[in-house]
């Protein structure tokens, strides 16, 4: 599942998301959502977020549980 919807991102669920400073190369971070930073119900890039240890980023994929 992509994170580009933002009913599908929510608090408490794991993640992967790229940061700023990875967006040339792709490279990406698994977390768990602690905020969600975007407000617009969709995002072409995907919806930003901020993960229980403060990394902030854009969400690429919503990890199945």
């Amino acid at each position: 599942m992509n994170g580009q919807l933002r009913k599908d991102v929510v608090p408490g669920r794991k993640v992967r998301i790229v940061q700023k400073q990875d967006q040339r190369t792709g490279k990406l971070t698994d977390g768990v959502v602690k905020d969600i930073l975007t407000n617009s119900p969709s995002h072409p890039h995907g919806i930003k977020v901020r993960l229980t240890d403060g990394i902030v980023g854009r969400v690429k994929e919503i990890i199945a549980e």
